[in-house]
């Protein structure tokens, strides 16, 4: 069992911004020396998420609509009390979608599906330079 930490650097337009790092991650997967086991996906930060989504051009416009009509950056947030930076729908937004998953890899591949891919998105709503940290386990 080996266990390799890497890092990717993302600097980011600000709002929503999908960024596909599929290749990314599995080009690190094929430069860690393990041939099969899980990766651990995670952006350190609280206006940033992981996920997977379908990267094709109408989606990437249907997702950032989505989460106007969930989490409205119009409406009142109590972070905005404290902090004034106008980004308390970028924290909440952040926190449904999460900051890490764990994908499962095969010969140095993620066992993604078909139309799957892994992405970053930026929530924030002001340009950002972002870590993503890998975790890779196996053998």
């Amino acid at each position: 069992m080996a266990v390799v930490t890497k890092e990717l650097h993302i600097q980011t337009r600000g709002e929503v911004e999908i960024v596909d790092i599929t290749e990314r991650v599995n080009e690190a997967l094929r430069d860690s020396g393990i041939e099969n086991g899980i990766v651990t996906v995670f952006v350190p930060g609280s206006t940033a998420a992981i996920t997977t989504i379908e990267y094709e051009p109408g989606l990437l416009k249907d997702f950032p609509a989505a989460l106007e009509r969930l989490f409205p950056k119009d409406i009142h947030y109590e972070h905005e009390l404290r902090w004034h930076d106008g980004n308390g729908h970028s924290h909440v937004r952040a926190s449904f979608l999460g900051a890490s998953l764990t994908v499962p890899f095969r010969a140095k591949r993620m066992l993604l599906g078909t139309w799957q891919q892994l992405v970053f998105v930026e929530l924030d709503n002001k340009p950002r330079s972002r870590r993503v940290i890998l975790q890779i386990i196996g053998e």
